[in-house]
């Protein structure tokens, strides 16, 4: 490596190391069994639950989704709205790129924004111009948010300097919307490499960082969670950017989704306690969180 990119490469292995936020496995996984012993269950009530509901990116990435399953999947959020004006209605929803315009011209519901996944989701795999095109022709098409994939295999080879290159590339091409970009948590494994990919993340532009796809790799969990609030939460004191968290794969029950806002109200604060800052992807969840607050078992979506 020429003298040239070995200071580039420092420049971010030096971003990594000013993050004080422990990378000790152990004591996360402590920090997070506190956390939810203190506070887990005064916040399985209704009010939360109906604040979580109006976090959910409500998600549908199936190989049989269509034109007509995306637009009906979206009259259900405007019917949701009509029937039931005294909730909240979830914060998105989240598509392949290729029906962001099915969404525009079906969504009656301006408190609803359309994200979709792009950048060759879930796998990140293949050339940095096909990515970007896809992430255009999203937002073209009408998306408001982006999620995109980190590039795992150039992060764990450590070439972050690619690594943060493609992401500040993506978010150019996101123009006016939102970038949320997915670490995949499931592949990192270790609070080092959460604590390391959150940090090049959001020091490339991320207005996000989330979890992970729900495809190939363990989805969500509280120890990765955690690390990424701490994370943001540095980064925040540092540059005074709120940068915004979702977990996302295998968030299912009320519990789930409970365990998930304690260490964000618990690191992070009341200031990220709303959909701007914190969403949850996820598809069944919806359901679970209707059928906790009205007290009967419910599959409006």
């Amino acid at each position: 490596m020429s003298k040239t990119n070995n200071m580039t490469q420092d420049k971010y292995t030096q971003a990594i190391a000013e993050c004080g936020v422990s990378t000790d496995d152990a004591g996360v996984k402590a920090a997070v069994d506190k956390i939810l012993a203190d506070h887990l269950k005064e916040n399985m009530n209704e009010e939360v639950y109906k604040f979580l509901f109006n976090c959910i990116d409500l998600t549908t990435l199936r190989s049989t989704d269509s034109p007509r399953s995306v637009a009906d999947f979206t009259e259900r959020v405007n019917q949701f709205d009509a029937e039931h004006p005294e909730m909240p209605n979830v914060a998105a929803i989240c598509v392949y790129p290729n029906f962001a315009q099915v969404v525009r011209s079906v969504l009656e519901v301006s408190s609803v924004d359309i994200a979709c996944v792009a950048g060759c989701f879930p796998s990140s795999q293949s050339f940095i111009e096909v990515k970007v095109a896809e992430t255009a022709l999203a937002v073209e098409g009408g998306a408001d948010e982006i999620d995109i994939v980190l590039n795992l295999g150039n992060f764990l080879d450590g070439d972050y300097e690619e690594v943060c290159d493609e992401i500040s590339e993506l978010k150019h091409s996101c123009r006016e919307a939102r970038l949320k970009v997915i670490l995949e948590t499931g592949a990192l494994k270790t609070a080092e490499n959460i604590k390391a990919a959150s940090v090049l993340a959001m020091y490339s532009g991320a207005d996000f960082i989330k979890t992970s796809t729900g495809k190939e790799y363990p989805g969500a969990g509280l120890e990765a969670a955690y690390t990424m609030c701490r994370c943001i939460k540095d980064y925040f004191d540092k540059t005074g950017r709120m940068v915004g968290f979702k977990p996302a794969g295998g968030v299912r029950t009320p519990e789930d989704a409970v365990g998930y806002y304690c260490i964000v109200k618990e690191i992070l604060g009341e200031q990220w306690l709303t959909n701007e800052y914190f969403r949850i992807g996820a598809s069944g969840l919806a359901n679970n969180l209707l059928s906790a607050i009205w007290g009967t078992e419910t599959k409006y979506f």
